[in-house]
Protein backbone atom coordinates (compact mmCIF):
# COMPACT_ATOMS: atom_id res chain seq x y z
CA UNK A 1 0.00 0.00 0.00
CA UNK A 2 1.31 3.34 -1.00
CA UNK A 3 1.16 5.88 1.83
CA UNK A 4 0.68 9.62 1.92
CA UNK A 5 3.95 11.59 2.14
CA UNK A 6 4.03 13.77 5.17
CA UNK A 7 5.59 17.83 3.74
CA UNK A 8 5.92 20.54 5.11
CA UNK A 9 3.65 22.32 3.21
CA UNK A 10 0.87 22.01 6.34
CA UNK A 11 2.39 23.91 9.43
CA UNK A 12 0.52 21.38 11.40
CA UNK A 13 2.78 18.60 9.15
CA UNK A 14 5.81 20.31 9.55
CA UNK A 15 5.46 20.61 13.29
CA UNK A 16 4.99 16.49 13.07
CA UNK A 17 8.36 16.23 11.09
CA UNK A 18 10.52 18.70 13.44
CA UNK A 19 9.85 15.95 16.61
CA UNK A 20 12.21 13.40 17.61
CA UNK A 21 10.76 10.32 16.91
CA UNK A 22 10.28 7.32 19.94
CA UNK A 23 12.53 4.40 19.99
CA UNK A 24 11.04 1.22 17.90
CA UNK A 25 9.41 -1.33 20.28
CA UNK A 26 9.77 -4.86 18.38
CA UNK A 27 7.44 -6.56 20.39
CA UNK A 28 4.52 -4.16 19.22
CA UNK A 29 4.69 -5.71 16.03
CA UNK A 30 4.22 -9.06 14.98
CA UNK A 31 6.49 -10.73 11.96
CA UNK A 32 3.72 -10.11 9.07
CA UNK A 33 3.16 -6.69 10.41
CA UNK A 34 6.61 -5.83 10.05
CA UNK A 35 6.85 -7.13 6.95
CA UNK A 36 3.96 -5.42 5.40
CA UNK A 37 4.97 -2.28 6.95
CA UNK A 38 8.92 -1.84 5.71
CA UNK A 39 6.88 -3.62 2.00
CA UNK A 40 5.07 -0.16 2.60
CA UNK A 41 7.50 1.94 2.86
CA UNK A 42 9.68 0.43 0.48
CA UNK A 43 6.99 0.87 -2.30
CA UNK A 44 5.56 4.38 -1.06
CA UNK A 45 9.66 5.53 -1.21
CA UNK A 46 9.90 3.54 -4.64
CA UNK A 47 6.96 5.12 -6.77
CA UNK A 48 8.44 8.82 -5.02
CA UNK A 49 11.20 8.60 -6.81
CA UNK A 50 13.07 8.40 -3.46
CA UNK A 51 16.25 6.86 -1.79
CA UNK A 52 15.04 7.11 1.42
CA UNK A 53 12.05 7.52 3.55
CA UNK A 54 11.91 7.94 7.62
CA UNK A 55 8.68 6.33 9.37
CA UNK A 56 7.82 10.26 10.37
CA UNK A 57 7.57 10.95 6.54
CA UNK A 58 4.62 8.49 6.54
CA UNK A 59 3.05 9.77 10.05
CA UNK A 60 4.50 7.05 12.05
CA UNK A 61 6.39 8.06 15.65
CA UNK A 62 8.97 5.36 15.91
CA UNK A 63 12.53 5.59 15.06
CA UNK A 64 13.07 3.52 11.40
CA UNK A 65 13.85 4.11 8.04
CA UNK A 66 14.39 2.70 4.67
CA UNK A 67 17.15 2.86 2.29
CA UNK A 68 17.62 1.95 -1.03
CA UNK A 69 21.16 2.54 -3.22
CA UNK A 70 23.27 1.22 -5.46
CA UNK A 71 26.04 -0.94 -4.24
CA UNK A 72 29.06 -0.32 -5.70
CA UNK A 73 28.47 -3.04 -8.74
CA UNK A 74 25.40 -0.94 -9.27
CA UNK A 75 22.99 -3.12 -7.93
CA UNK A 76 20.13 -1.95 -5.65
CA UNK A 77 20.67 -2.53 -1.77
CA UNK A 78 17.51 -2.41 0.09
CA UNK A 79 18.00 -1.67 3.86
CA UNK A 80 15.19 -1.53 6.40
CA UNK A 81 17.02 0.06 10.05
CA UNK A 82 15.47 0.44 13.10
CA UNK A 83 17.13 2.88 15.78
CA UNK A 84 19.70 4.12 13.71
CA UNK A 85 22.30 6.07 15.44
CA UNK A 86 25.41 7.04 13.81
CA UNK A 87 28.39 6.60 15.95
CA UNK A 88 30.86 7.97 13.94
CA UNK A 89 31.64 10.49 11.09
CA UNK A 90 34.45 11.54 8.76
CA UNK A 91 35.86 14.98 9.00
CA UNK A 92 35.95 15.09 5.38
CA UNK A 93 32.95 16.61 4.12
CA UNK A 94 31.00 16.26 0.54
CA UNK A 95 28.42 18.96 -0.23
CA UNK A 96 26.19 18.03 -3.24
CA UNK A 97 22.98 18.94 -3.89
CA UNK A 98 20.02 17.34 -2.02
CA UNK A 99 16.02 16.87 -2.12
CA UNK A 100 13.51 16.01 0.38
CA UNK A 101 10.51 13.92 -0.26
CA UNK A 102 8.87 15.82 2.53
CA UNK A 103 10.24 18.95 1.00
CA UNK A 104 8.69 19.34 -2.22
CA UNK A 105 10.33 21.51 -5.28
CA UNK A 106 13.23 22.46 -3.10
CA UNK A 107 16.86 21.54 -3.77
CA UNK A 108 20.17 22.39 -1.58
CA UNK A 109 23.94 22.05 -1.51
CA UNK A 110 23.82 20.24 1.89
CA UNK A 111 27.55 19.16 3.62
CA UNK A 112 27.59 15.99 5.17
CA UNK A 113 30.07 13.88 6.34
CA UNK A 114 31.84 11.28 3.56
CA UNK A 115 32.47 8.35 5.97
CA UNK A 116 29.64 7.46 8.65
CA UNK A 117 29.23 4.12 10.96
CA UNK A 118 25.46 3.37 11.19
CA UNK A 119 24.16 1.46 14.21
CA UNK A 120 20.87 0.04 14.55
CA UNK A 121 19.03 -3.44 14.05
CA UNK A 122 17.62 -5.12 11.16
CA UNK A 123 13.99 -6.42 11.10
CA UNK A 124 14.44 -9.49 13.38
CA UNK A 125 15.77 -7.36 16.17
CA UNK A 126 19.54 -8.27 15.47
CA UNK A 127 22.19 -5.49 15.99
CA UNK A 128 23.69 -4.19 13.14
CA UNK A 129 26.65 -2.10 11.62
CA UNK A 130 27.55 -0.66 8.84
CA UNK A 131 30.19 1.61 7.48
CA UNK A 132 29.14 4.02 4.78
CA UNK A 133 30.44 6.38 2.55
CA UNK A 134 29.35 8.44 -0.46
CA UNK A 135 26.15 8.69 -1.40
CA UNK A 136 25.18 5.44 1.33
CA UNK A 137 26.60 7.55 4.05
CA UNK A 138 24.83 10.62 2.35
CA UNK A 139 21.50 8.60 2.32
CA UNK A 140 22.11 7.25 5.99
CA UNK A 141 22.50 11.31 7.39
CA UNK A 142 19.79 12.19 5.76
CA UNK A 143 17.49 9.67 7.18
CA UNK A 144 18.21 9.86 10.72
CA UNK A 145 18.05 13.72 10.80
CA UNK A 146 14.34 13.05 9.98
CA UNK A 147 13.63 10.78 12.64
CA UNK A 148 15.91 13.41 15.13
CA UNK A 149 13.58 16.18 13.96
CA UNK A 150 15.78 17.85 11.23
CA UNK A 151 15.23 18.51 7.59
CA UNK A 152 18.06 18.89 5.01
CA UNK A 153 17.08 22.70 4.55
CA UNK A 154 18.39 23.12 8.00
CA UNK A 155 22.03 21.72 6.90
CA UNK A 156 21.93 23.57 3.21
CA UNK A 157 24.30 26.12 2.26
CA UNK A 158 21.89 27.47 -0.19
CA UNK A 159 18.12 26.50 -0.98
CA UNK A 160 16.65 26.41 -4.83
CA UNK A 161 12.94 25.82 -5.42
CA UNK A 162 11.35 25.28 -8.62
CA UNK A 163 8.09 25.63 -9.95
CA UNK A 164 6.20 22.35 -11.01
CA UNK A 165 4.93 21.69 -14.66
CA UNK A 166 1.49 22.04 -14.46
Amino acid sequence: MIEPIVTIEKKEDEAFLRKQTIPFDFSKFTKEELKDLIASMRLTMKKADGVGLSANQIGRRERFFVAQVPDTQGRPQFYAIFNPVITKMSDEMATIEEGCLSVPHSFGQTPRAYRVTLEGFDMKGKKIKIKAWGLLARVFQHEVDHLNGKLFVDRAKTVTKITPKK
